[in-house]
């Protein structure tokens, strides 16, 4: 049951008492809601089932980087016009479960009958409403985004947060390594679509329990109030902020760059498929290599991330990403996909982790919100735009060629965030109050 507003322990003291009090329920709520979001994500992912889906009605690799452009910028652009709503409500909990159920979970069981009524009409026709059903789901998700952060942010402590997204992320990527293998057989054992229907299908299954478990946790309402400004007011003091803080500006130039050099993560997959003919069965078993090195990557780095902070969690993500490239560059034959993938897990299991919780250390909680949003969305902008210029890249050239530019420009981005950003968990209060 949620705490109401006028409980005596509103005040700061109190909250963070409520907090620890509840600590070990909403770690095992949020870890199973964790475990059941990525096991369900296995079954509709758009590093390689979705691609996978799409191959059969269409090989334009413009239309095929669409995928790889709506998992990272529908994902992170819209975070930055939805902090200032997160900012006003004192229960972020709220955005996520009440509005996260119809933006961001509807659109993954709609894929069910999609699948089953359109997929031997016009192929035009099930591309395009595969895409718009996974353009809703993704900007649905970055829209709740923020307030799943800040969410998280408030139940669970600095001391833990680390270790708390490894032990969960490593128990999601084990539910999801058995799930790929599933999703493997189904492709294999029934014939098209139906092996999709029935992975997508166990997806939204996934997908609406990881929703359950998120409603349960306990958090307490915010103990200060929102100073209320205009939203042209809101946008307007943003240029003061980043001016005040420079090393967040280069925090985000990095990601920019990082971001940029995504452009050839999205097909990845598709070269494999198109360049060696491979089956279904053979092109999903990838997502098994993928899974397990998410998985095997998540304890040890949050483990890492705790004792030695996030930014170094995102510097080992970016050199394993343009590792991944090079391989995938080199590779004589689609047996050595298997360690691109596993590879591309590690980067995409830091990344994350890196990613999300990084942000959250740069402010006061007051303004959390704002730069977690400026954090996502600007660099989401970057990772928007990269699938679709590689997609004409390789319409130009070919997809190995997107390979190694993606590697120089990833190497350009680890350059920039090895040397020109400081450690915000090693900032001092001076620096930090100057940020806000």
């Amino acid at each position: 049951m949620q705490i109401p507003y006028i409980m005596v322990f509103m005040n700061p003291v109190g909250i963070q008492e409520y907090i620890e009090k509840n600590l070990k329920h909403n770690l095992i709520v949020n870890a199973l809601d964790g475990f059941a979001f990525w096991w369900g994500y296995s079954f509709y992912s758009p590093t390689v089932i979705l691609p996978v889906f799409i191959t059969h009605f269409t090989s334009n690799p413009v239309v095929l980087g669409l995928i790889p452009f709506l998992s990272t910028a529908g994902y992170l652009i819209p975070q930055l016009f939805t902090s200032r709503w997160v900012e006003r409500e004192k229960i972020k909990k709220r955005i996520p479960v009440n509005f996260g159920l119809f933006l961001e979970r509807l659109p993954v069981a709609l894929f069910v009958p999609a699948t089953l009524l359109f997929t031997n009409s016009d192929p035009r026709l099930i591309t395009a409403l595969t895409i718009c059903l996974f353009a809703w789901h993704s900007i649905g998700a970055g829209g709740i985004l923020v307030g799943w952060q800040e969410m998280i942010a408030k139940v669970i402590p600095t001391r833990v947060r680390g270790r708390f997204f490894g032990v969960t992320n490593f128990l999601g990527m084990g539910g999801g390594i058995l799930g790929a293998g599933i999703a493997t057989w189904m492709l294999g054992a029934f014939p098209f679509p139906m092996g999709f229907v029935w992975a997508f299908a166990l997806g939204a299954g996934f997908n609406l329990l990881s929703w359950f478990f998120l409603s349960l946790t306990k958090e307490p309402p915010d103990p200060f109030d929102k100073e209320s400004i205009s939203l042209v007011d809101y946008y307007r003091n943003i240029p003061a902020l980043l001016r005040n803080n420079p090393n967040f500006v280069r925090y985000i130039i990095s990601q920019v760059i990082i971001a940029f050099s995504g452009m050839a993560n999205g097909f990845l997959i598709v070269y494999a498929i198109q360049h060696w003919s491979l089956p279904d069965a053979f092109a999903a078993s990838f997502m098994v290599a993928y899974t397990i090195g998410q998985a095997v990557a998540n304890p040890a780095l949050g483990w890492l991330a705790d004792r030695r902070g996030y930014k170094l969690i995102l510097e080992i993500s970016a050199g394993l990403g343009i590792a991944a490239l090079l391989v995938a560059f080199l590779a004589p034959n689609p047996t050595w996909f298997f360690a691109v993938f596993f590879l591309r897990g590690v980067n995409a299991s830091g990344n994350y982790l890196g990613s999300i919780s990084i942000a959250m250390e740069f402010s006061r909680p007051e303004s959390r919100p704002t730069f977690i949003g400026l954090a996502n969305t600007i660099p989401g902008i970057a990772a928007g735009v990269a699938p679709l210029f590689g997609g004409w890249l390789a319409l130009e050239t070919s997809y190995p060629v997107i390979f190694i530019v993606s590697a120089v420009i990833g190497f350009m981005g680890f350059v920039t965030l090895h040397w020109a950003v400081k450690e915000p968990r090693f900032m001092s209060k001076s620096e930090v109050s100057l940020m806000n």
